[in-house]
């Protein structure tokens, strides 16, 4: 069969590598970045078109694929005058492989369908490092029929595909995913910070925590920065208060509340405003060792 035409939209870290995986595999791509070096690499491989429109992208492509920072890019780009649903082609399907609020998803696939278009939400799981190889785990979502259409192409994005339901759970569960994540680094790093404040050593408390329960790969990443100063983890205070507060906002739509995701995201703001956004999660640490009460 003849592979699909795939147009990708987002070509950072992630993205770039997952384009790179795509051409490897001998796909024709279409792109659209804000970044002319990122179209640049991803044309000098070959089998590739550069698009400045997403409404001439989406006409010109079988499926079309975001990897974008937030909701709000994604809307832009999907609502736009000259955006995806003004050029989308009945048959064709959207996968957003961000982070984004489920409510948005559930929105614009509605606008979708009404183009006789379809929509996944697939957000990633893994490194970029996976992405360039094909090995991601993709937490997908959407009705089976579109699933089904996407399933072969995104079994050669990932190794691990989960089908998780109705089209926005893939964002749900990704939400969920992270404020488990992201609060219990919060909560780490602190407890780091408390020790060195009270003049305890930050190994010997790594010690004791590691030998119990509260062992895991979290804590060795807050243990990274707080006791040997590494930044390790990949994930940085800015895109984790982005996902917290995508968190809440779901909470909110739930009719619910999280008292634990909003304390976690004032200190992530904090420390934003402390200019630690693009330093890695358990970075936090500082912040905690400087608050004052």
């Amino acid at each position: 069969m003849t592979k699909p035409v795939i147009g990708f939209i987002g070509l950072g870290l992630m993205g770039g590598n997952m384009v790179e995986n795509l051409q490897t595999r001998g796909y024709q791509v279409n792109v659209m970045d804000l970044s002319q070096d990122a179209v640049d690499a991803v044309l000098a491989r070959g089998n590739a078109t550069q698009f400045t429109s997403a409404k001439e992208l989406a006409a010109a492509s079988d499926i079309v694929q975001f990897c974008l920072t937030t909701s709000a890019v994604v809307e832009k780009i999907v609502y736009g005058d000259d955006g995806v649903l003004a050029g989308i082609k009945e048959g064709s399907v959207l996968v957003d492989f961000g982070t984004s609020i489920p409510a948005s998803t559930k929105k614009i696939g509605a606008a979708l369908a009404e183009k006789g278009a379809g929509m996944i939400d697939a957000p990633l799981g893994r490194t970029p490092a996976h992405a360039k190889d094909g090995l991601l785990n993709i937490m997908a979502a959407g009705d089976m029929d579109t699933f089904n259409k996407v399933k072969p192409l995104l079994e050669e994005q990932g190794e691990n595909v989960f089908h998780l339901g109705a089209l926005g759970a893939g964002h749900t569960t990704k939400l969920i995913n992270n404020f488990m994540g992201m609060t219990t680094v919060a909560t780490m790093s602190q407890a780091f910070a408390v020790a060195k404040l009270a003049g305890v050593d930050g190994q010997q408390l790594f010690d004791i925590m590691s030998a119990g329960p509260s062992n895991s790969p979290f804590m060795q990443f807050c243990k990274f920065y707080a006791v040997d100063g590494e930044e390790k983890l990949g994930f940085s205070v800015a895109n984790a208060n982005k996902d917290l507060g995508y968190f809440l906002a779901m909470c909110e739509d739930l009719g619910t509340k999280s008292l634990i995701a909003q304390g976690t995201s004032t200190s992530l703001q904090e420390a934003v405003d402390a200019g630690m956004g693009q330093n890695d999660v358990p970075v936090i640490f500082d912040y905690f060792t400087k608050l004052e009460k």
